[in-house]
């Protein structure tokens, strides 16, 4: 499944050059230093939510699907981007899974069937994203019918309003949503956490430094 959308710039900004000190950059630097959340800690986000039946969103260098811990040995793994750059990459880095790969933009309805999965993941996808937070929490929507019954949808967004940064990393987010590459000035905790809690009522929601690790579960089967 292809949809050739024209990227906006927080995915336009993925170029091969820019995903080849990616994970230096933001997974080495700024995460610990100026966003105060560690790899490690989304890592072990990964690690506690991920199953065998997978959805990443938004798959950036594909570093925490290398790197995490599938309950299973041969999952079945599925990537979605809108941009093709960071699609190649991820698939080429976990190609020992086999992965699915559906470049489409998550902000329109996705389109075709597709097989639903027990887990889906949107890491630093949602302050990437244009608009508001009630505007971008349409992916939501999108995703749900994707989502098993009793499935967990989880992930990490960078926080821009009302949330403790220092003062390198204010100007850094000041910089980014200049260029549209970060829209999250006014992405707060309690516009995510209402957004989410308005959608799902199994909702788990933590703070870390400038990012928040967000976990929602839909109900399983009835019986």
């Amino acid at each position: 499944m292809k949809n050739h959308d024209k990227e906006f710039a927080g995915h336009a900004v993925y170029s091969p050059l820019t995903l080849s000190v990616y994970d230096a950059l933001v997974l080495g630097v700024s995460n610990p230093l100026l966003w105060k959340c560690p790899t490690q800690k989304i890592l072990d986000f990964y690690n506690q939510n991920i199953s065998a039946n997978h959805l990443d969103v938004g798959v950036g260098t594909g570093w925490y699907l290398d790197h995490c811990r599938f309950p299973d040995p041969a999952p079945r793994l599925a990537l979605l981007d809108a941009n093709g750059n960071s699609l190649d990459k991820a698939a080429g880095r976990v190609a020992r899974y086999g992965p699915e790969t559906y470049l489409t933009d998550v902000l329109q309805p996705v389109p075709g069937h597709i097989e639903p999965f027990d887990s889906i993941a949107l890491t630093y996808l949602l302050h990437c994203l244009p608009g508001s937070l009630a505007q971008k929490c349409v992916v939501f929507d999108h995703l749900r019918p994707l989502l098993s019954d009793g499935g967990v949808m989880f992930g990490a967004t960078i926080l821009g309003a009302n949330v403790a940064c220092g003062g390198i990393a204010r100007k850094l987010m000041a910089f980014y949503n200049a260029r549209q590459v970060f829209s999250n000035t006014q992405d707060s905790l309690a516009g995510l956490e209402y957004e989410l809690h308005t959608r799902f009522d199994d909702v788990q929601l933590r703070v870390v430094g400038c990012v928040a690790l967000f976990r929602v579960r839909v109900p399983g089967p009835s019986r």
